[in-house]
């Protein structure tokens, strides 16, 4: 088996330019090369005076097998596109200088992620943190995280340090003996022990502010036993300078032991020069608070905040404190979505927010005084929203696009294009059409379907069906550009692709994605079912005939379910990272709150709930094919429920493949794993469908 899979590893990197690129000349379908060929924008950061944009670019580079990210510059009308930073390592999280003139960043260019600073007219870049080097000239600590002071003064940025270290050379002391240790083992007395894709060494990330002219480097947070940003993926939208540039809020969780089995993240402030411990601004309740935001006048904090402890997907609710005195006011009690990235108008009177919505990330615009709520761009995965010279700028993704910048007003009327970085390679790959629909599920309540038609679509041939399902399960498959799961990789491949959101996905109202708690193997399951034969009956061009079904995570774990629970319908199966047994589950993972809340306590002290809707306990009905594929460094659904998968096909005879990454996560993201992962997963689909 792992020599099989090391051999194909072999021949796939042995040729990278024939896997890396089509030729953008001729067009063909749409394939997984052309997937990770796209260039990829983030980051976008406004210029203070509205007029110019810096951006992270991402390209894959096949030969090294990982993303490369270089800054890149346009004006906010679209001219004058050129790179910035053009090292061969990563340059990543810009923010500009106050005037206007120069953009800080992190990049690995010295050897370890450190601060650097390059003027945007012209000049090389300069290394902000020389001081943070060892004696011996080292680098010290890689720095990640980065944000800057309204007056420029301030920079502030994260390091992974021992919590009990008074400074960041003791922390790498440490590491420097542990690393002289002949024994490797490691002692907990609590958990985490792992999380998400990382084995835990008693290091926590920790939120450190120096001058921007250099200077002493001070850990804010002292000796908190906890994390800034929140982990695994949190990034510099959890910290913020306070607008006199003298203090610094920042989202933590600091719950002690309670921490894998607690979502009560709060907002802390601390001075800038580290005179006073930090002091919680949240501690009234339990839940979620996250994302601050200072509005441009100075005078109003805004956050994101949820209302009940334990649950992750509970809707994010925006709260104004009037700045420094002021109470916390709910803003959007009555508005039913969840937003997440939240920026203000240059008026400081609207607040605009992206929210999941109807298969959508949609701009919204929020009143600050009455909380009205009004749709600025519906369609699309709207993100990173900045308010500039009278428009938003933004970015947007659809199902046909990668992400592009556009600007708009905010209004909603005249969109503008700012980038097309990946026009030619969009023109070169045929992709496939798509559209929504809706139809009655469970309960006969209203529920959204997207399909997507075949490249090179003909309306009287019959096309194999794959019948992809998200995970999450408070998840969606919408209109988005997606780089592990997306639909166009299928269509391209000569299959019609269907994805139900169904109960429990986000984006319809916080009751819907409510409605699965306690019952994972139940609503989800009718309307996939539902809504399947919904698309097979108003499509006579798909092949009712020919369907397979593939899912990850939730997906991994409906695709078990499905195979004890409605055995016949598919020709076969795609079970990525997907549970086998929920009652072990619980005890195999790592973040303790996620199934408590879903399966309604521990399975000590409900162990019906985990069993209700438990693939394991339906093995005895399962006899579609299946490929299984999972990760090594999968924490949150050990690769042990992948294996078992496996050994239950295998011993009943079924029709089975195991694809094994000893170097993914819950995420395959290596270029030439995708590939393996892409490859291997058409040619089941062609084995049965076709």
């Amino acid at each position: 088996m792992y020599k099989s899979i090391f051999l194909l590893s072999v021949i796939f990197l042995s040729i990278p330019s024939c896997l890396a690129f089509q030729n953008s000349e001729q067009s063909h379908p749409f394939s997984i090369h052309d997937m990770l060929a796209m260039d990829r924008i983030s980051d976008p950061k406004v210029s203070p005076d509205g007029k110019r944009i810096v951006f992270v670019l991402r390209k894959t580079d096949f030969e090294a097998n990982k993303g490369r990210t270089d800054l890149w510059l346009i004006g906010s009308d679209g001219a004058g596109l050129r790179q910035l930073t053009t090292h061969p390592e990563a340059d990543s999280n810009p923010c500009w200088a106050p005037d206007g003139k120069s953009v800080y960043f992190i990049s690995s260019r010295s050897g370890s992620s450190q601060l650097w600073r390059i003027p945007i007219d012209g000049g090389e870049a300069r290394q902000i943190t020389p001081a943070m080097s060892l004696s011996n000239g080292d680098e010290l600590l890689d720095v990640g995280n980065l944000i800057i002071s309204r007056d420029g003064k301030y920079l502030a940025f994260t390091m992974e340090v021992f919590p009990d270290c008074n400074d960041p050379a003791e922390t790498k002391q440490r590491l420097d003996e542990i690393e002289q240790r002949k024994s490797t083992g490691r002692i907990y007395e609590n958990i985490f022990v792992r999380h998400w894709d990382t084995w835990k060494d008693g290091r926590r990330s920790h939120l450190f502010v120096m001058p921007a002219s250099g200077g002493k480097v001070v850990d804010v947070m002292g000796n908190m036993d906890a994390d800034t940003p929140s982990k695994p993926f949190g990034g510099p939208e959890e910290i913020a300078f306070t607008p006199d540039g003298l203090g610094v809020i920042f989202t933590a969780r600091d719950v002690g032991r309670r921490e894998p089995w607690s979502t009560d993240f709060d907002l802390y402030i601390a001075p800038v020069d580290g005179s006073q411990p930090p002091v919680c601004l949240t501690e009234d309740k339990e839940a979620w608070d996250t994302n601050p935001v200072f509005s441009p006048d100075g005078k109003i904090l805004a956050y994101l905040a949820m209302t009940r402890p334990g649950y992750e997907s509970d809707r994010f609710r925006i709260v104004l404190r009037s700045w420094p005195e002021g109470k916390p006011k709910i803003l959007t009690e009555k508005w039913d979505r969840s937003p997440s990235s939240l920026c203000f108008s240059d008026d400081s009177k609207t607040l605009y927010a992206t929210a999941t919505n109807l298969g959508q990330h949609s701009l919204f615009a929020v009143d600050i005084q009455s909380g009205r709520v009004e749709t600025v761009v519906k369609d699309g995965t709207i993100g990173s929203p900045s308010a500039a010279d009278k428009r938003i700028i933004y970015t947007m993704n659809n199902l046909r696009s990668p992400t592009e910048l556009y600007s708009v007003n905010p209004d909603g009327s005249d969109v503008r294009q700012i980038t097309n970085i990946n026009k030619d390679k969009i023109t070169a790959a045929r992709m496939g059409d798509y559209e929504q629909f809706t139809f009655p599920g469970w309960n006969n309540e209203m529920v959204y379907c997207y399909i997507v038609k075949p490249a090179d679509f003909e309306p009287n041939r019959k096309y194999p069906v794959a019948f992809l399902i998200h995970g999450g399960p408070q998840g969606s498959f919408g209109n988005m550009f997606h780089y592990r799961w997306n639909p166009q990789a299928y269509a391209g491949a000569g299959y019609a692709v269907v994805m139900v959101d169904f109960h429990g996905s986000t984006g319809y109202g916080q009751a819907f994605c409510d409605s699965i708690r306690g019952d994972w193997g139940g609503k989800p399951l009718e309307d996939l079912q539902k809504g399947l034969a919904a698309a097979l009956e108003r499509y006579p061009w798909m092949d009712s005939e020919n369907v397979g079904a593939l899912g990850a995570s939730f997906g991994g774990y409906m695709i078990n379910w499905i195979e004890g629970n409605w055995p016949d319908r598919f020709r076969c199966l795609v079970n990525h990272d997907g549970n086998l047994d929920e009652l072990m589950a619980y005890f195999d993972t790592e973040e303790l709150w996620f199934p408590e809340w879903d399966h309604l306590g521990t399975p000590w002290d409900n162990p019906q709930a985990y069993e209700k809707h438990n693939p394991v306990n339906f093995v005895r009905n399962w006899k579609t094919p299946m490929l299984v594929i999972h990760g090594a460094m999968d924490f949150r659904v050990a690769d042990t429920q992948g294996l078992g998968t496996f050994n239950a096909l295998q011993r009943q005879g079924i029709p089975s493949k195991l694809l094994y990454f000893p170097d993914e996560s819950h995420w395959v993201l290596k270029p030439a794993n995708s590939i393996l992962w892409h490859d291997t997963v058409i040619n089941w689909l062609d084995q049965w469908l076709k």
